[in-house]
């Protein structure tokens, strides 16, 4: 662009600053703050500059002002001494397979291999649970003749259950496929670790070559012995193909793609199981239809593939047995038994079980009349002097994580946003030592862990420099993903003692501790529902670290009868997410046309008849649903019927289906690029970044108008003509900046707003494919830095879909274009590092940074001494840092091992290069 639109504009964050009120397109409830403007409260600043890093270990070691937590004591009736909590106490422990040998993995009735046992044992699992053995040993089950719904708590072993049943299929046969659904990203990277732990030096030799058709798919393989586990996930652009792995980890989106793509080209046959985690998930509003429909497709297949559901909160586990036509199992065992408490106005109330809990929280609301000796209360938070802990549930909450950590304990805080963890973390980091104070050992990791963070190319956050030094955390979506990582590992591996996270950390991640504790059990304004606050409470309990869990639900008065209610509210019923919403049926239908699986109305009746659609509802409306989804496909040019009254996809159906849109969506989106090919903007990056901006909502996107306006007043010519093809105009945002709102009640102004918000992000793209730094693209427009890197993502996975799209549609141009800004994306850099990029840890500055010295190809820095690269990456981080020398030596050790890496990555990139160069020649 004329303007060079790579630049932070100095002057669209000085109004977005005078100005700091936005407005959104959407209604969005319980708006937070932004992460940069919590930081600064917190920190007392208000410039909203970056920080400087000009801190030295004697400052670290030193700290911020130290607070008092208040003392936790036992009431007058309880026994004097000692907290029963500080000393260890014996359980009745689960019968062994000394007891019982057929808790043993290694016995003959589970026939897996030595090596397989082998692996499991040197992992910490050297036998199983009696209702682990019961559930496998159903009928059916470990042949894989019959499907499984099961249901444990949370820590009760459900996914070694699921790991098994998956290794021996995959094992019975070499070309058996299996895969593994999961609801989000990061359970799929950390399933796809632990699996390939699993499978490490696993053989499969014995099995013989395969069918004729699939001999040269294994001779392409080097690894054709090995069990190949690839994770598959929106934010990657993951190359493997159906026949490249033999465990696929997938999310929701991506399993059921891989599933369509499977059954359209026939390879769905090598198919023999599908897990389901996370059951439960059906009936989530967003996403739960997926799984019904990828479960429907494998109940309409002639072959037999075994589905495995399973979740911690299911109910109605009968009607998934009875839709599944498979055997269901039940258990409430946990190993680590949970101690439930509830406090309220500085006391704490012991619960054995959930009852005697509601029963406490029933007289505490002045439901039922109180009596003495049960509303006595095991133990008393005293008040606290200080002013920061005038608020009785913060007091308690700190106050339970200080004893939980002074006693070498994990603790686990759930708050209800953002801006709640950052500040319960820095609070709670101010009752806890010192660094000073720490374990040498514990001080040097907590060291490594700050440098860590501050070698990233955000640098290090202000929050987490003032709470880490004293072991505290804190986990949620503003973070980015390396700095969620490094949190979340500092916090298993016990160098952080206090983890603060969001509610959302609860199903999203495994991160279990001895003590969870709830802050109001809220998420933004509203109370969690039951689900996830028995997800929340399952992570209280380590297997192999401690010996009870316990939970602390804190609460305050004026949610003591909502409190009551959710604690006696059942778990929900699950049903079926297509009766809510015509247009997955539609999407239901339209899938199954498009693959080819339901061509007739007898084959889409019997596929209807399999879905959970038709144990929900009533067999007339599910009727007048499908009669006028069909219509309405037809109406869209997404299906036709021919002279024989089958259904047949279109071009237009068969791009829908294959790039996993909705069928709404897949409309908006056909109208854009038609319109796009009458008049596509060539001579500048905006209009190919507009197309893969994703059309589906992204949370709410809220749009800064000042920052917004700022941004136009600055495109250049080619941008402004994008604009004005786009049909947004500066009259509408001038009317906007000053407090107006778009209006989203006809279809046509709401593909206005669509068209807005669109844009909007692909600014932020813009900057990130410019390399402007997350940080600063995050500070511009006011967003957090874990959210334009999600943007980031989802926007790869939504070009990738674009792309398919493209090319179904005979648009192979547009495809082309959106793909190498879908490389840059990634990049986060111009076309002339996109082969730097390639190269592990060197992206956007840091790729320029190797370019600039010198470093212009992958073979150059292959070539290169990793002692070189040193200098290079401490240019490439984004502050200035002031160590002292003990502090420096330990800095450059650690940019050292990542220039080894990068050098290995770099060498591994030129080979694979140079035989191609061979291969081609």
């Amino acid at each position: 662009m004329a303007n060079n639109a790579g630049i932070w504009h100095t002057t669209t964050l000085q109004a977005a600053q005078n100005r700091p009120a936005s407005y959104q397109t959407t209604t969005v409830v319980g708006q937070k703050r932004t992460i940069d403007k919590i930081q600064s409260t917190s920190t007392g600043g208000g410039t909203g500059k970056q920080p400087s890093h000009f801190q030295s270990a004697s400052t670290l070691l030193k700290g911020p002002p130290s607070l008092t937590a208040s003392a936790i004591e036992y009431t007058d009736d309880q026994p004097l001494g000692p907290s029963e909590y500080t000393q260890r106490r014996e359980f009745a422990s689960t019968p062994r397979s000394t007891q019982d040998p057929s808790l043993s993995l290694g016995h003959a009735i589970y026939g897996l291999p030595r090596q397989l046992v082998a692996n499991f044992s040197r992992l910490g699992i050297k036998s199983i649970y009696p209702w682990q053995k019961h559930c496998l040993l159903g009928p059916g089950i470990l042949s894989g003749d019959k499907n499984l719904v099961y249901s444990a708590p949370t820590g009760g072993g459900k996914s070694l259950v699921a790991d098994i049943l998956m290794l021996k299929q995959v094992l019975a046969d070499r070309d058996a496929k299996a895969m593994l659904v999961l609801p989000y990203v990061a359970l799929v990277q950390e399933k796809v670790r632990w699996l390939r732990n699993i499978v490490q030096d696993l053989s499969r030799e014995a099995l013989g070559q395969g069918d004729k058709d699939d001999i040269k798919t294994w001779a392409r393989r080097p690894d054709k012995d090995t069990i190949r586990v690839v994770g598959f996930f929106g934010g990657g652009k993951v190359r493997a193909t159906w026949h490249d792995f033999d465990i696929g980890v997938c999310t929701i989106e991506k399993a059921n793609a891989l599933v369509n793509t499977a059954i359209g080209d026939c390879s769905i046959t090598k198919l023999k199981i599908v897990v389901l985690d996370e059951l439960h998930m059906i009936d989530d509003d967003y996403r739960g239809y997926l799984m019904e429909l990828m479960a429907t497709k494998m109940l309409c297949l002639s072959q037999q593939v075994q589905i495995v559901g399973m979740s911690a909160t299911l109910t109605n586990i009968n009607l998934l047995k009875t839709w599944l036509q498979g055997h269901c199992y039940e258990t409430r065992y946990r190993p680590i038994p949970i101690e439930e408490h509830l406090v309220y106005d500085g006391k704490i109330y012991l619960a054995e079980t959930t009852s005697q809990l509601l029963k406490t929280a029933t007289q505490l609301a002045g439901v039922t009349e109180p009596t003495q000796s049960q509303l006595q209360p095991t133990r008393v938070v005293k008040s606290s002097p200080h002013r920061e802990f005038g608020d009785p549930v913060l007091n308690a909450v700190v106050a339970l994580a200080n004893e939980t950590a002074r006693s070498g304990y994990g603790a686990l805080v759930f708050a209800g946003s953002r801006a709640g963890c950052e500040a319960d973390a820095l609070l709670i980091s101010r009752v806890l030592p010192t660094l000073s104070e720490a374990d040498p050992l514990i001080q040097e990791k907590r060291i490594d862990l700050l440098a860590e963070l501050r070698s990233l190319s955000t640098g290090l956050d202000r929050t987490l420099e003032q709470t880490i030094p004293c072991g505290v955390g804190f986990h949620h979506a503003g973070l980015t993903i390396e700095e969620r990582d490094l949190v979340a590992k500092g916090y298993d591996d016990g160098v952080l003692k206090v983890c603060v996270a969001t509610c959302s950390l609860a199903a999203g991640i495994n991160l279990p501790a001895r003590r969870v504790i709830l802050h109001n059990a809220r998420m933004g304004r509203d109370l969690v529902g039951p689900s996830l606050l028995r997800q929340m409470r399952g992570r209280a309990g380590r297997k192999g670290k401690d010996e009870v869990g316990e939970t602390y639900l804190c609460c305050q008065r004026k949610d003591l009868e909502s409190v009551v209610d959710l604690m006696h509210a059942d778990l929900p019923q699950i049903s079926s997410c297509l009766i809510s919403d015509k247009r997955r049926v539609q999407r239901a239908i339209l899938e199954a046309i498009a693959i080819r699986l339901a061509t007739s109305q007898e084959t889409l009746d019997d596929y209807i008849n399999k879905t959970m659609l038709s144990y929900s509802a009533d067999a007339e409306s599910i009727r007048k649903n499908v009669r006028d989804s069909l219509a309405d496909l037809e109406a869209m040019d997404f299906i036709a019927v021919d002279e024989f009254s089958n259904y047949q996809p279109t071009r237009l159906g068969k791009a829908i289906v294959a790039s996993a849109f909705d069928p709404e969506d897949g409309v908006f989106i056909h109208n854009e690029l038609k319109m796009a090919l009458q008049g596509f903007v060539m001579d500048g990056d905006m209009h190919v970044l507009y197309n893969f901006t994703p059309v589906y909502d992204l949370g709410g996107t809220t749009i800064n108008w000042r920052v917004f306006w700022n941004e136009m007043e600055q495109l250049d010519e080619s941008g402004l003509r994008v604009m004005k093809f786009l049909g947004l105009k500066p009259t509408v945002m001038n009317r906007m900046l000053h407090g107006a709102t778009l209006k989203e009640t006809t279809p046509e102004e709401k593909d206005i707003a669509r068209r807005y918000q669109r844009f909007y992000l692909a600014l932020q793209l813009r900057d990130i494919c410019n390399e402007v730094p997350i940080h600063r693209v995050a500070l511009k427009y006011g967003s957090p830095r874990g959210a334009v890197q999600t943007l980031a993502q989802t926007c790869e996975g939504f070009a990738a879909g674009m792309i398919k799209f493209c090319e179904h549609m005979g648009w192979g141009a547009m495809g082309a274009a959106l793909d190498h800004f879908t490389d840059r994306l990634k990049a986060g850099a111009r076309s002339d590092l996109l082969e730097l990029a390639k190269i592990t840890f060197v992206k956007s500055r840091t790729a320029r940074i190797f370019w600039d010295n010198g470093f212009k190809t992958v073979a150059a820095v292959a070539n290169a001494d990793p002692r070189e690269l040193v200098p290079v990456l401490m240019q490439a981080q984004p502050t200035k840092v002031r160590l002292e020398t003990r502090d420096e030596e330990k800095y450059a050790e650690k940019l050292l091992a990542k220039a080894k890496v990068i050098a290995d990555s770099a060498n591994r990139i030129w080979q694979v290069q140079m035989q191609q160069e061979l291969d081609d020649e």
